[in-house]
């Protein structure tokens, strides 16, 4: 039981795509509801078009959401809020509204105890009069902050079987709110996400977060599924309260999905805090990877979040000395006690990961860390507000600029220590729930820091040039794969080639630069990486020469006077050797843009290196990786 709770708990202190002609398509998802209504008529598209949402939202089902001061919040205006709507913020009752609606959403509240605090205060049967909903209500019969904390300490304690004020132990917590008195607020949560579940316009997602949260390291997955209700209700959440290792969460989905046809999808996130663990040389238990587990664990978890609230997870300075752009976002404040911000570790970040997954191929003959990417926000107040100029925080602690000075709760950070990402495009057939989960199964996703930049990506060995025209994703799909997909080696050993195209997003800012990450396995079974500018904005020809800053720091306005909307390129590896496994990825960077930091300094009337964190950044996309398999 040592990482049942997790996360937060140890911290006490606190270019839509070339469309050909749209055919009719009558799939419909397959919920009761659904069965029972007119068979929707959903647009497809056989070249697919890119969806954005989120994957990684939480509501007042999360207790730790509840307890930190928003049991308002709840999965009705987490959903209400993506398609778009203004809805009263849980979190500071002001009217918040996106700028523009999401297509899909997953609210993934913690399974540990989900849904089980609100149902306390609720007065219900078999969980406010146990032991523990007694206590709990004692403590904070009015929900006031200060008492509601007691109850999040409590639950830090006990879930260790530690001393604390109510004397309540780990089983105490699982008897008597958690296991199966469970099932009436996941059962309301599953009828909320079938009631907004709209095919064609807006997607519900059925999922949770499993919470490991090992001696805290953070090793949680998101978890969701494209079947809809009548499969959700035959089973509880897999949680931490039943195992903190992923292997045994992998052997459950084997089974459930064996039992109830679920096609689950799971999603480890911000790894940049797992304190070398989510990207290691051996389980979790001490022992070697081998084959079964690394197949294992690409059966389920083909994709990582590596954009979010908590930072950015693609790479960190101290690792990739040699990427200028490392230094993005960068969060180190793990989820402990003492505030401790480890050193970070190849086993911590997303480049680092895939390199060690070709070193590991090598040795067992498998790739643990064949990986495409995601952004999500991990917001923790119900809404996925993730824009520099309508961020509303991670949660409660730092939800408004005047509490961003303040600590968050999280480790020792502070508000303005968070990132405001991320979200996650999704090139798939129609706005659907099988279609959007395919997608996310073949990996073919990217991650963007906030801007709906349209991003394409393919690789073959029979492009040219003169493919980047009009019909250049037909061709791309013809003759190559998208990102997310494999490359094995010619008979002639060619070097593969690259068709990349980015449009700016038409409200955000333009475009600096495409570049392409690629790793590659070395003769001695290590991996090396390397960076190249392959597209410039402004008639640059050496990716050393900055775009330049329009920013204006006394307003936080700026101008697109600098960059391209559009660049476009045609790239071949030049440094190919057709023997040496390798992985090519996409980041495409904005030009410079106001951080909310600078928003929130203007508003307090205060200099912005208050904040401790810059007044500009530079937003970015990162594309799932293609790989090339020389075996």
């Amino acid at each position: 039981m040592k990482s049942i709770f997790f996360s937060l708990m140890f911290s006490v202190t606190f270019f839509v795509g070339c469309k050909d002609t749209p055919k009719e398509d009558t799939t419909t998802d397959n919920t009761p509801a659904e069965k029972e209504a007119i068979t929707p008529r959903v647009t497809s598209n056989s070249l697919k078009d890119v969806y954005w949402g989120d994957t990684h939202n939480h509501t007042g089902n999360s207790f730790d959401v509840f307890l930190f001061g928003t049991p308002n919040s709840t999965p009705e205006i987490a959903y209400r809020f993506a398609k778009g709507e203004e809805v009263e913020s849980p979190t500071t009752g002001k009217p918040w509204k996106l700028s523009k609606p999401l297509d899909f959403l997953v609210v993934a509240d913690h399974s540990e105890l989900i849904g089980s605090i609100p149902l306390m205060y609720e007065n219900t049967t078999g969980i406010s009069d146990t032991k523990t909903g007694k206590a709990f209500l004692a403590i904070a019969p009015n929900k006031s902050e200060e008492n509601m904390q007691k109850i999040y300490d409590i639950l830090n304690y006990a879930a260790f079987d530690q001393p604390n004020d109510a004397n309540l132990g780990a089983k105490d917590l699982v008897n008597d709110i958690g296991g199966n008195k469970v099932k009436e607020a996941w059962t309301r949560y599953v009828e909320t996400a079938e009631k907004h579940n709209n095919p064609g316009k807006f997607t519900t997602l059925i999922g949770w977060e499993w919470s490991s949260n090992n001696s805290g390291a953070n090793l949680h997955r998101v978890v969701f599924m494209p079947q809809g209700g009548d499969v959700a209700k035959q089973f509880i959440p897999y949680s931490a309260l039943d195992s903190d290792n992923p292997e045994d969460l992998w052997a459950w989905l084997e089974t459930t999905s064996q039992k109830t046809g679920a096609e689950f999808v799971a999603i480890p996130h911000n790894p940049n805090i797992s304190l070398g663990l989510m990207f290691a040389e051996t389980r979790l238990n001490g022992k070697p990877i081998d084959k079964a587990y690394a197949d294992a664990r690409m059966k389920w978890e083909r994709s990582v979040e590596i954009t979010q609230i908590k930072g950015d997870s693609e790479a960190h300075p101290a690792l990739s000395p040699n990427d200028e752009f490392a230094d993005f976002e960068t969060y180190d404040f793990a989820l402990t006690p003492d505030g401790t911000r480890p050193a970070p570790t190849k086993a911590d970040y997303v480049r680092s990961g895939l390199k060690t997954g070709l070193e590991l191929e090598k040795k067992i003959g498998a790739n643990p860390y064949k990986i495409g990417f995601v952004g999500s926000s991990d917001s923790h107040t119900g809404m996925s507000a993730i824009e520099e100029t309508n961020f509303a925080g991670k949660g409660q602690h730092d939800s408004e600029p005047k509490k961003r000075a303040h600590p968050t709760g999280i480790g020792s950070s502070k508000g303005w220590d968070m990132g405001a990402a991320g979200w996650v495009g999704v090139w798939a057939e129609s706005n659907t729930r099988q279609s959007i989960v395919d997608a996310f199964q073949r990996k073919e996703v990217y991650a963007t820091t906030g801007p709906r930049i349209t991003l394409r990506v393919f690789g073959s060995y029979n492009f040219a040039e003169n493919d980047l025209n009009a019909d250049m994703v037909k061709t791309g799909y013809d003759k190559g794969v998208p990102m997310g997909g494999d490359l094995n080696k010619t008979a002639n050993g060619a070097a593969p080639g690259f068709l990349i195209s980015a449009l700016k997003d038409p409200d955000g800012a333009n475009l600096d630069r495409i570049q392409v990450v690629k790793g590659w396995l070395k003769a001695d079974g290590t991996a090396e990486e390397k960076i190249y500018d392959v597209a410039l904005s402004d008639g640059r020809t050496d990716g050393k020469q900055k775009v330049g800053n329009t920013v204006d720091l006394k307003t936080g306005k700026y101008t697109n006077s600098i960059g391209d909307t559009e660049l476009k390129v045609f790239w071949k590896d030049p440094d190919f050797n057709p023997s040496q496994g390798a992985f090519y990825y996409v980041r495409v960077l904005e030009i410079p843009t106001p951080r909310y930091s600078l928003y929130d300094a203007i508003e307090l009337g205060i200099d912005v290196k208050e904040t401790n964190h810059p007044a500009t950044i530079q937003e970015r996309i990162y594309s799932s990786p293609i790989w090339y398999n020389p075996n």
